[in-house]
């Protein structure tokens, strides 16, 4: 299907939707909604001008989140580029997602856009959550080991000749990695995961009563931060005692789902002065931020036992850009929004940093939103697309 009319598709461009087959390692049950076992299919789009060749492509993938018509990935094929978006297995859905997984369906569109499609050159574009997943598959990539088991220690492999290498990295408006947020996101006030409107006034940003208001001190963002890590830790805790607990059962391949009630409790989000940038204080890219902490949309809300280890665990969890960076070897692009109310600009200079090939950049869009699409101007998304494609040409052409 190459209909050029299809909605949201750029002028003088087609948008190609196909999906990428491939058999996994079987299973005892279906991680994904309506999933077919060891079938998986990755839905994607391709979207590239009308009658222009080209050599490379830009593939885009999120662990969750379907990109295929946000204002980027239209905007760079508008300027000439061939762009790939690419969903995951778990578009949508990541109570059960396991990032040993999302890497192998990044390896595997990266592969079919190689072998089917003739893509000789090949940039990785991490977005928001998908840069952790850039960098780190990157990193696998170029160790040549590919995969052999998750974080939760469950047997996972993953032939390396299926994970092929990228050429360059862009990393866009991204963070560390999912449980480096979701940590820094965590609501400190709940004492107990089993009693959660159960909250310490003096930690809870979002009680009038709670002496501490912004701007914070110092003395309590240290407390405020040391409560959120001890938090993370004791669900992790939690969820590997009753996997271990289930592995020594008779039906060791069972799993449990829960939830984690507030998650959107980041002090930046009301104070200004904390990681100061150009965002709004108050705001969140998923709404008012006090509603958003126990609502249904909220990061991790709803998370099976090797879910949590593999993407939100603190200490267990291995899609780190930051650590990843160390062990990658092609020009990375690190291009944050100071803006943002999402990722914010703090991240975009530890992921910079930890990057140690030294044809890395760092540009920030001043006054640039998540994802560029600020109501006022395209100014902003007209400035990440011509730095992506100085980026590109000048380490690619």
């Amino acid at each position: 299907m190459t209909d050029p009319v299809i909605p949201g598709t750029p002028a003088n461009c087609i948008r190609v939707p196909y999906v990428v087959g491939f058999a996994d390692n079987p299973k005892v049950s279906s991680e994904v909604y309506a999933g077919s076992g060891a079938l998986i299919g990755l839905d994607c789009h391709l979207i590239r001008p009308v009658g222009s060749e080209s050599d490379t492509l830009i593939v885009f993938m999120h662990p969750v989140g379907g990109g295929m018509y946000l204002p980027i990935v239209r905007g760079l094929a508008a300027a000439g580029h061939h762009v790939l978006w690419a969903n995951s297995r778990y578009r949508g859905v990541d109570a059960a997602l396991i990032m040993e997984r999302v890497a192998c369906d990044l390896g595997e569109a990266i592969l079919d856009a190689k072998t089917r499609l003739g893509y000789s050159k090949i940039v990785i574009a991490g977005m928001s959550g998908g840069g952790s997943v850039a960098m780190w598959y990157q990193a696998l990539a170029e160790a040549g080991k590919g995969i052999s088991d998750t974080a939760a220690g469950d047997v996972y492999v993953v032939d390396p000749q299926r994970m092929p290498p990228a050429d360059a990295i862009v990393m866009l408006v991204t963070h560390v990695g999912r449980h480096t947020l979701i940590t820094e996101w965590m609501d400190a006030s709940v004492r107990d995961e089993a009693r959660p409107d159960d909250r310490d006034p003096e930690l809870n940003l979002y009680d009038p009563a709670n002496p501490n208001q912004p701007p914070y001190s110092a003395d309590f963002l240290a407390t405020y931060t040391a409560a959120q890590l001890e938090r993370n830790r004791r669900i992790t805790s939690w969820a590997k005692s009753k996997l271990e607990a289930i592995r020594e059962s008779n039906d060791p391949h069972r799993e449990l789902a829960f939830v984690v009630h507030g998650t959107a409790a980041d002090p930046r989000w009301l104070d200004a002065t904390i990681d100061p940038s150009d965002r709004e204080p108050g705001t969140y890219y998923l709404g008012d931020p006090r509603l958003v902490n126990d609502g249904p949309v909220g990061l991790g809300r709803f998370c099976t036992l090797r879910s949590w280890i593999s993407q939100w665990s603190y200490d267990d969890a291995r899609a780190d850009a930051e650590v990843a960076g160390a062990d990658v070897s092609v020009p990375v692009l690190v291009l944050g929004a100071t803006a943002d109310n999402c990722c914010a600009p703090s991240h975009s200079a530890r992921i910079y940093a930890g990057v140690a090939d030294e044809r890395k950049q760092l540009h920030m869009v001043k006054g640039a939103m998540h994802f560029f699409n600020n109501p006022d101007s395209t100014q902003y998304l007209d400035e990440a697309v011509s730095v992506i494609g100085d980026f590109i040409h000048s380490h690619l052409d």
